[in-house]
């Protein structure tokens, strides 16, 4: 499986992450891809979803879908 290429990501945080560095960051410019990563750690492993995966995971946490404790 090929990586793909993230070099041109524009990242961006919710605007409901508060500010206090516990931050999910997306990148929703690249054609076909969606990747996620973690704000504290830039340069680390990044997520890519498939817009239709990604559609559906926001959707359910729209709709409160998850049980978090």
């Amino acid at each position: 499986m090929t990586r793909p290429d993230l070099s041109r990501a524009i990242w961006r945080t919710s605007s409901h992450s508060g500010g206090n560095g516990n931050c999910v960051q997306v990148a929703t410019n690249l054609p076909g891809i969606i990747a996620v990563r973690d704000s504290k750690n830039p340069t680390g492993p990044k997520l890519t979803f498939s817009p239709a995966s990604w559609a559906t995971f926001t959707a359910a946490v729209h709709a409160r879908d998850f049980n978090i404790a």
